[in-house]
């Protein structure tokens, strides 16, 4: 038998750098992935946290994240996020790759938040384009935090960047981390930055909201992607309440998304209005009001995975002599 080649996570880092996932993302969408046909994640107790079961299938290849997610680890300066992604044959269902999972999490988020931040960008009016240089808040300090600001950069190189953290030393980190980019620690003034803000990206394990909605400008953007579970929740129901609203897919936002569980009913969901996929939003068939803010909101779903765990095998197999 053949050895399975296994992609650490340096390998996989390599493979699979931002502009190239976020690319991978509107690619799959724009050939045909339907976020609504992907299946449930599966969690189940562990000790200390839970395990995080998440399938996909697709004509070339079908894969498995296996993680486990300890909330109390980063306070112990542990990965609260840990696990593995097995890469399958669709042909045969034979095993192809294994990847060090944390990783492909840690490149897959910020590149599914930044391609719909890209795109609900352009579907603004003209009054409501983002300037040259917008000034992004980023709630969160830790991992999908420097994740985030690596993946705007892509899109947004002269963007400036404002940071609320719970931890001052983290936040100090990050920023030292991008000390080139001169971020400012908005902690003491939270309510000023979120009204400068052009896009804020919500980061976070909160089970309450940030900020007040009321706060966000007129045409600004707004992600939120650290939370999954409808008792958790990084905005407001007046946030939701005035936006236009993208998600990953609806069956997954009605299942576990939190930032919507209380402001959105069964009618929402069944109307014409309700909110776009990342599909809809990718290819065009997603309209913007003028004026009104964007909030584009995630739960992370498994499709994501297999189209970056794709590439990384792809890619990366040839750095390994394969």
């Amino acid at each position: 038998m053949t050895a399975i080649p296994y992609f650490d996570a340096d390998a996989v880092r390599a493979a699979l750098p931002f502009a190239r996932a976020i690319r991978a993302i509107e690619e799959g969408l724009r050939g045909g992935v339907d976020p609504e046909s992907d299946g449930p994640r599966l969690f189940s107790p562990a000790p200390n946290g839970e395990f995080l079961l998440m399938p996909a299938q697709g004509a070339e290849f079908s894969g498995l994240k296996a993680l486990t997610v300890a909330p109390q680890n980063p306070a112990r300066g542990l990965a609260k996020i840990q696990g593995l992604y097995v890469l399958y044959s669709s042909d045969d269902l034979a095993p192809v790759a294994v990847m060090e999972g944390a990783s492909l999490t840690a490149i897959r988020t910020p590149a599914v938040t930044l391609a719909a931040v890209r795109h609900l960008a352009r579907a603004a009016d003209e009054a409501d384009r983002l300037p040259e240089r917008p000034r992004i808040l980023v709630y969160g300090a830790g991992v999908q935090a420097a994740g985030h600001i690596s993946a705007a950069l892509v899109d947004f190189p002269d963007a400036r960047f404002d940071v609320v953290g719970r931890s001052p030393e983290r936040v100090a980190a990050l920023s030292a981390r991008f000390a080139e980019l001169g971020i400012r620690d908005r902690g003491g003034d939270p309510e000023a930055a979120v009204a400068e803000a052009d896009v804020i990206i919500c980061t976070t394990s909160s089970s309450t909201p940030l900020f007040d909605g009321s706060l966000v400008r007129d045409g600004a953007i707004v992600a939120a992607t650290g939370t999954h579970g409808r008792e958790l929740r990084e905005v407001d129901d007046a946030l939701v309440r005035r936006s236009d609203i993208a998600v990953e897919g609806r069956g997954s936002a009605r299942r576990e998304n939190g930032n919507l569980a209380t402001a959105l009913t069964d009618a929402d969901w069944a109307a014409s209005t309700a909110p776009a996929n990342l599909s809809e939003l990718v290819t065009g068939d997603m309209t913007r009001r003028r004026g009104a803010p964007a909030f584009y909101t995630g739960v992370g779903m498994s499709w994501e995975d297999l189209i970056c765990a794709a590439v990384v095998f792809a890619e990366g197999r040839h750095d390994l002599g394969r």
